[in-house]
């Protein structure tokens, strides 16, 4: 992979991160926690999507080329 796809992964992965960040806050996501005591899952999915994606990229970043 290179740098510049693995740039693209970092940005996307933060940007996914901070919007599920922004979902567990949201209104419905403390409704759903209120009477299951949990997040909705589309909050928790993208926090694992933006993890995994800033973990994918930083895999990309040390990496060496060959």
């Amino acid at each position: 992979m290179n740098k510049a796809a693995s740039l693209i992964l970092l940005i996307a992965g933060i940007a996914l991160a901070i919007f599920g960040l922004m979902a567990m806050d949201s209104f419905s996501s403390s409704v759903s926690r209120f009477f299951t005591g949990s997040p909705t899952d589309k909050s928790v999915w993208m926090l694992i999507g933006g993890v995994v994606l800033i973990a994918v990229s930083g895999f990309g970043f040390l990496r060496t080329s060959h």
